[in-house]
């Protein structure tokens, strides 16, 4: 569980995320994440760029968690970055979502 004084944290806000992002995610409703997600982003160093896996059922949010850890090391280290999608439909919906 996110310890009491890091409630914050589930705020996409307090992620860091430039203002354009953050509207894009408010316009679709999301304004805050699960617990769990924000579990995932606290965890070790995966902010640093270092592995995480994770596992949660269909439509629980993973790709939220893998959203937010590419935006924020492109963004922040100016590099490249491979999402790799296991449908046509969801490759589709992303890189829209994404420009």
């Amino acid at each position: 569980n996110v310890p009491e004084d890091q409630a914050d944290k589930l705020l996409l806000a307090s992620w860091g995320l430039p203002k354009a992002v953050l509207e894009k995610y408010h316009s679709l409703g999301i304004v805050q994440i699960f617990e769990w997600q924000a579990e995932c982003l606290m965890l070790g160093r995966v902010l640093e760029g270092k592995n995480l896996v994770y596992s949660a059922p269909t439509s629980a949010g993973k790709t939220l968690v893998a959203e937010l850890l590419i935006l924020k090391r492109v963004l922040e280290t100016r590099k490249k970055a491979l999402l790799i999608l296991p449908f046509v439909s969801v490759a589709k919906e992303k890189k829209c979502y994404l420009q």
